[in-house]
């Protein structure tokens, strides 16, 4: 398997180091190459991407203000030659934040953190037996051990920076990993309404434009997701 990428940088040597870098990595493979932010929207509504090498300090739009827009996120590596922008960049759950200029060493780390990603979760197709139509479920990583947890238990999922923790009817399990790439294994019974929460949508016993709430717990909706709630 081959991990999509695509670099957005406004500095054509910056691009060139990381196509570069990039090159190296048999199992990443570089679909395009953007000057800007408003080039880069038009790859991703073409292409399926799985890493962006994402500039912060472009014209016009910024990185993080891109990123923050798009509907459907990758996994994201930061590249700026201002470290005061690396609060910014992982408040966004980023892979990596890395200061220009990239060696091919700082480079390799951003990888190998975006590798573990993938590996940390490990979602497991959907089983059915005749007693049950929604059997599936996927195995986390619990204390030193994969825990297997059934997506019909789940309640809803909040971020805690660079853990989740997973409500469940019966317990609470606490993982590293962002949100925003957990959400990718969950199918169509969840819905993000907040940037630090996932809801299971057959489990809401009530709502207002403000809160879901689940039994006894009340999340609450973020502005930026009020589109997402009006969907069920």
């Amino acid at each position: 398997m081959k991990y999509k990428c695509l670099i957005i940088d406004d500095e054509a040597l910056a691009r060139e180091l990381l196509e570069t870098h990039l090159s190296q990595l048999d199992d990443f493979e570089l679909i395009a190459s953007c000057a800007s932010a408003i080039e880069a929207s038009r790859i991703l509504q073409e292409n399926t991407i799985d890493l962006l090498f994402l500039d912060i300090e472009m014209p016009v739009l910024k990185g993080t203000e891109f990123f923050k827009n798009l509907l459907n996120k990758p996994e994201a590596i930061f590249t700026t030659a201002y470290r005061d922008y690396a609060v910014e960049g992982f408040d966004l759950n980023a892979v990596d934040y890395i200061l220009k200029p990239i060696t091919f060493q700082r480079f390799f780390r951003g990888i190998e953190k975006f590798r573990k990603i993938k590996r940390e979760l490990v979602p497991i197709p959907v089983l059915e037996t005749k007693t049950e139509t929604k059997t599936d479920f996927i195995y986390i990583r619990k204390d030193r051990k994969h825990v297997k947890v059934f997506l019909d238990t789940i309640l809803y999922v909040e971020s805690l920076k660079d853990y989740i923790k997973i409500h469940t009817n019966t317990e609470t399990h606490l993982t590293k990993f962002s949100i925003s790439s957990f959400e990718k294994n969950l199918d169509q019974r969840f819905i993000r309404i907040h940037r630090s929460y996932i809801i299971n949508k057959e489990k809401i016993t009530a709502y207002t434009k403000n809160d879901i709430e689940i039994g006894k717990f009340e999340i609450p909706i973020g502005d930026n997701y009020r589109e997402n709630v009006g969907l069920f």
